[in-house]
């Protein structure tokens, strides 16, 4: 399960993500892998739009190099854990995209 810190942030991922997965993604657990789940229609483009949405709601930049995205994008929790770490870092560092 999703740590308590990023719980906040797996409710906004799920407004972002709920126009392009639709309302399953709204209460589906955390874990649940989003390919298993959504079958054929998270498919490689679907996957792009995610991440696109995910880059400009929360104003962050997924870098495919150097990320894992395969990992990162594969369950709401990993992609809540992702934007929460993002977001820590760039507070920290005092940059954004």
């Amino acid at each position: 399960m999703s740590e308590p810190s990023t719980l906040p942030t797996l409710t906004l991922v799920r407004e972002v993500l709920r126009p392009r997965l639709g309302e399953p993604v709204t209460t589906m657990d955390p874990d649940q892998d989003l390919a298993e789940a959504f079958g054929d229609a998270y498919d490689s483009l679907t996957a792009m739009e995610c991440v696109t949405a995910i880059e400009t709601h929360f104003g962050i930049e997924v870098d495919f190099v150097a990320h894992d995205v395969r990992h990162w994008f594969a369950t709401l929790g990993r992609i809540a854990r992702f934007v929460t770490d993002a977001l820590e870092d760039q507070a920290r560092l005092g940059s954004t995209r």
